[in-house]
């Protein structure tokens, strides 16, 4: 099935919120998040299909796109370049090399790389209205966390290497005498969460941790960061714990 992206009878509305510039090279103080969307897995996709009047069963659009995407997995890594209405991936293999070599340089793999398209851009660009909803009020933020060892950004962490997390409101700050413990946890859909024992900066916008050892392959975590640091003033120590959550999960590997 492809997708009509000439169609004009759809027009999307999104709100955003002003949140606190946290990238080093930012020039103004604020960026704009969207604000109010869930994360969705492929169930998730799949039930929302008749909210944009999709009338294919639910289950066989979830079904369907399991089966896609296993297959995709095995195209890529069989060496395939995929290209789809929404986006194109592929393999690649960094590092340089002389022209003589029958392996890898050391600590070199196979990555993936996925780019939207270009009609997939521009559906985005021409169809969707942005409604300004304020400056965000929140706890803080985590929006983004970046894996070292690979490169990639909300996706993946690797056991033993660094994490860099970017956001608001970060610095770990506990006050004299109490009880709770500001610290950053891996956080399971289920089970208990994962203190980091090693934090390498501790910054308002900026946290490098180590990914601790004892994180299961394969499973999914949110980021949690617990602190009595103040959002508006990293130096004043509050006299309650603040609670930030990512709201995306990144994939524990080695």
């Amino acid at each position: 099935m492809s997708l009509d992206f000439s169609v004009k009878d759809t027009m999307h509305s999104t709100l955003v919120k002003f949140v606190q510039a946290f990238l080093p090279d930012a020039r103004k103080p604020f960026y704009l998040k969207t604000a109010h969307q869930p994360e969705l897995d492929i169930h998730g996709i799949a039930s929302k299909g008749s909210v944009y009047n999709i009338t294919t069963n639910p289950k066989v659009i979830e079904d369907g796109m399991n089966a896609a995407m296993e297959l995709i997995t095995y195209l890529v890594s069989d060496g395939y370049r995929i290209k789809t209405p929404l986006f194109t991936i592929k393999m690649r293999v960094p590092g340089e090399y002389d022209g003589s070599e029958t392996s890898l340089k050391d600590g070199c793999h196979p990555q993936v790389r996925m780019r939207a398209t270009g009609a997939f851009r521009g559906y985005v660009r021409d169809r969707v209205k942005i409604e300004f909803d304020g400056i965000d009020d929140g706890e803080g933020l985590i929006a983004e966390a970046t894996d070292e060892a690979t490169g990639l950004v909300d996706d993946v962490a690797t056991i033993g290497n660094i994490l860099t997390i970017r956001g608001y409101g970060l610095k770990l700050e506990t006050a004299p005498g109490h009880d709770a413990k500001s610290a950053v946890y891996f956080k399971p859909t289920e089970g208990e969460p994962t203190e980091v024992t090693v934090v390498a900066v501790n910054e308002p916008r900026t946290l490098k941790i180590l990914v601790p050892f004892t994180l299961t392959e394969g499973t999914s975590y949110h980021l949690l960061v617990n602190t009595m640091s103040s959002v508006k003033n990293a130096s004043v120590t509050l006299k309650r714990m603040r609670e930030i959550h990512s709201e995306f999960t990144v994939t524990a590997v080695k």
